[in-house]
Order: C-alpha cells, then structure tokens, then sequence
C-alpha cells in the first residue's frame, strides 16, 4: 500500500481500542432500542433547524445549529454508526422486513415478520432471547401494538397483514410490559388467512392488566406493577395509533411519558435480571409518508424527548446500561434544500403549522368540504381564490398567506382544491391535470392537503421526491460501555447480532425457533 494512503497509526491504535473496550465491558444489563421509523439524516437535520428556530436562533447560521440546546439527545451520543436498510428482496425496504432484520439478524422480504424469504422458518428477536435469560422486556410504539415493526419483538407470520395473529402472539409473549396505541384487529380477521380470536379476552387469560386512561398509566411511575401490563392510550385514531405529537389530546399520554413508566415499571421488576425496552417512533414514518414535515418533527421531537429519558436512567446506571437509537429506513425522500430556496432556509415559515395533515383533513377540510361541495363547479378558474373561508383556513392552520403565494403555488392549489372538492366515495375528482399527473402530485393522499403541506415546506426549503419509502442508509447513535460495537458502516442484521453479543444472550443470530 503506498504509504501516503495508508490510516495514520493513531487511527488503527483507536480502533482497536475500541474494538477491545466493547469485548472487554460487562455485558450490557439495561437495554434501550429506539427504532425511529422512517427516520434518517435528514429527517434529524431538519428537526435540529425546526429546534434551532423555536428557541430563537437561526437555521442558516452554524452558530445557532450548532449550540446543545438545538441539538437532539441522538445526535449528542458518544458513538455514531451507519447501517444499510435493503432487504432479501428490494433496495427499499418495508417495516416488516426491516424490523426482522434488526430483531433477529435476518434478511427477509418485505411483509414478512420473523420468518426467512420462503416463509419455511420462524426466528427468534433477540426481545425473545432476552426473555429466556431472565430480563424483563418491554415493547413501546406510537402506532398500533400489532403493527410490523414492534410485532418482530415477540411474532412470527407470512404477512404483516395477520395483525390478529400478531396480537395474539402478543399475548403469549409474557412480556412485562406493553403500551402507546391499541389494536388493529382484536377480533379479526382483517384480512383472509387472518386469526378470529379476541384478543381482550387472551389478554385476560394471560394475566395482562389493561390500562387506558392517562391517571392510571402515569400512576405507574410512583407505583410501578408487580405484573403485566398493556397500557394503551384513550384517544387513538382510525389506525389504532397514537395521533400526532402536534395533536395529541390533554388526556393522552405521550411517547415520551409512555417511556419515563415503562423504565419504571421494567426497573422494579428487573433490578437483578436486567431488561431490554423496544422503543417505536412509529408515527415519524406516516408523517413522511404524506409528506408533511411539521407533522414528522413534532413526533421527532416527542421520540427524542423519549431518548433523553433512557439517557437519565443511563447516568444513573452508566456502567450497566446501553442505548441504541436508529431508523429503519427513510420515508418520503425528504430534502434539506429545495429548488426555490437556494442555499437559504426559512423554518420560521413553518411555525404557524397547528394540525397534522390528518387532522386538518379529518375536521376543518371535511367540514369546509360538507358546506361549499354542493354544486361546485370545478372548470371555475379561481374557485379557491374566491373562497374567503378556504383562504383563511390556510392562513390560520398553516400560516399560508394567499396574496404571498406566487402564480405556480396558487395554480397548483386551484387544481388540487378542484380535485379534493369534486372527490366523492363513487367518483375520483376532476380538474385541469391528467391522470398521471394527478397520481404523481397526490399519490394516495387528499389533494388539497397534501399540496398545501408540499407548497409550505418548500417555501421553507424541504423538498419531497416520495410517498413511499427510500433505500439510503440511516444513521446509528450509540451511548454505554459496549456502545462502540455499533460504531462504522454495517448492515442492518448486525444490529440484531452486535445486540446480542452486548447482553451475552449466548447464541448467534439468526437462531431458529
């Protein structure tokens, strides 16, 4: 090797260090695994600029970026990896594949939860694996209990889809501690080949409490149980989920408060045999789905107020404890930067966003929608222009100014206000563009709401290229005495692996069933 291209030997030195620093630790005792679904690099640039110009700086200046207090808890841990996301069978992966990579250590297709490509074999998490030493486990999600990524802690099935057999297995876990949102399917079947069982009733044979008011769940933290507890919030949406961070009713509690009493409920049960508590930022992903930043940074900041509460057990623990926070992949193709803005960037446009895109479709929009659908005529040039109601409801949910908008944005709204107003359960809409060009610009979503979040994040300077996932790699942050296993570039089935060597479960991945 010629000499001018070969590692500095301080480098090597520091390397091997570390290397021989997380073989010689004790195994890790307490375990944290954050899963932000959906997240990546810039889904945590952006909720950093979104921080920085809260709390009054500017998200231009490297000054403002850079002090702790716009910083994440992420990306202030002490170790920082990257891993890749694909799956057996495509460069962009879904959260059921993903989600077994990093449970079990197994590449798998996409749909697929603890089990190989073909479907023949069922794997264990490393949750599982945990469990059968002795650890308490836990499994916390801002989505449903029995959605793909919290599911490959504790289920194997062909199909994500089987969300009652997912919850059934649930239930047969015997794990110690459950909660954020309910159940998708608790009577199934959602779909063919699914189980009919009820999965109340299971719960109950199986010794489970269920919680679901915010007094109850939250008395925890100064009375952690003795047993088995399902704590599920009392407001959810139509998805069994949690709603947005930027939603989210005085009466729920948040991912951040679901985590403070799942420590304190896994720490009184677990002070001899330690515990493992998957954490789920499920909801980051949805956001990035129908592209709608504040919605995905409001649930960024919610999971990683959740880190920082890992992060305080970690400094009274240090020795024993290890944290893991990651994405499994990313949604949306967000952008730091847009064609209109340049090297520029104006978060503070994004401030006076109050509702999540679902919100505002399911209430103002639908109740806007009801009064002026009537006899809309959908050829009129300037039917949003002309609608004084339509253009204060931009205004005060989103902080969009008409008058400030320019000739292309107000084009763009006019034909997406056309479509969603003329948009029944018979009929699909009707406006200017094609077909094709409405399916690129809405995808599945509502046109008019999707637009205006589009319009308001690129005059912030954060561009979208999907409604579906992207297949770049994501980033991994560390914290703890066996932390600098996950530092450098790896796939995410070492995740699973390097895990398993950190708590010494004594098996390598994957491990059959």
């Amino acid at each position: 090797m010629n000499p001018k291209h070969a590692a500095p030997k301080f480098l090597i030195v520091a390397t091997l260090c570390a290397a021989s620093l997380a073989q010689a630790a004790t195994p890790a005792k307490y375990v944290f695994f954050f899963l932000g679904d959906g997240m990546a690099n810039p889904q945590v640039q952006s909720t950093e600029a979104y921080l920085t110009t809260i709390n009054g700086g500017s998200a231009t200046l490297a000054k403002d970026l850079r002090k702790p207090e716009n910083r994440l808890n992420m990306s202030k841990m002490k170790v920082q990896g990257m891993q890749t996301t694909y799956d057996a069978g495509a460069l962009m992966t879904d959260s059921a594949s993903s989600a077994t990579a990093f449970a079990s250590g197994l590449k798998t297709k996409s749909g697929v939860i603890g089990m190989n490509e073909t479907m023949t074999k069922s794997y264990k998490s490393v949750a599982e694996l945990a469990h059968q030493k002795g650890r308490k486990v836990g499994v916390l999600t801002s989505v449903s209990l029995d959605h793909a990524t919290p599911a490959a802690y504790y289920a194997s099935v062909e199909s994500r889809g089987y969300m009652n057999n997912i919850a059934t297995q649930l239930t047969q876990s015997g794990y110690e501690f459950f909660g954020g949102g309910g159940f998708a399917s608790p009577e199934g079947p959602a779909r063919a080949g699914d189980t009919s069982n009820n999965i109340w009733d299971l719960l109950d044979k199986q010794g489970y409490k269920i919680l679901n008011t915010r007094q109850s769940i939250l008395a925890l933290k100064k009375n952690p149980p003795k047993g088995k507890i399902v704590a599920i919030n009392p407001t959810l949406d139509d998805s069994a989920a949690m709603p947005y961070a930027i939603d989210r009713p005085a009466t729920n509690v948040s991912l951040t408060e679901m985590t403070e009493v799942a420590i304190s409920s896994l720490f009184a049960q677990g002070k001899q045999s330690g515990f493992f508590l998957m954490v789920e930022g499920g909801k980051i992903d949805w956001a990035c789905h129908a592209n709608d930043a504040v919605a995905a940074i409001g649930d960024m900041l919610d999971f990683d107020s959740a880190i920082g509460k890992a992060l305080d057990f970690y400094k009274q623990h240090p020795d024993e404890t290890l944290i893991i926070v990651t994405g499994d992949h990313e949604t949306g193709g967000m952008t730091v930067g847009h064609a209109t803005t340049g090297y520029t960037a104006y978060y503070d446009k994004l401030l006076d966003q109050t509702n999540s895109y679902e919100h505002f479709a399911a209430n103002q929009w639908e109740d806007h929608k009801a009064t002026y659908a009537k006899g809309y005529q959908w050829k009129n040039p300037k039917n949003l222009a002309n609608n004084a109601a339509m253009v204060a409801l931009l205004n005060d949910t989103f902080g969009l100014e008409w008058a400030s908008l320019n000739d292309y944005q107000k084009e763009k709204l006019e034909d997406a206000y056309d479509k969603s107003m003329t948009k029944t359960d018979t009929a699909p809409g009707q406006n200017n563009n094609s077909d094709a060009e409405n399916t690129l610009l809405y995808g599945s979503y509502e046109p008019i709401v999707v637009t205006i979040t589009h319009i308001l994040n690129e005059i912030a300077s954060i561009g979208w290229t999907s409604y579906s996932h992207t297949g770049v790699p994501t980033p991994v942050y560390a914290q703890g005495p066996q932390a600098p296993r996950f530092q450098g570039f790896y796939d995410n089935t070492d995740i699973a692996k390097r895990l398993a060597k950190a708590m010494d479960l004594g098996v390598n991945l994957p491990s059959p069933k």
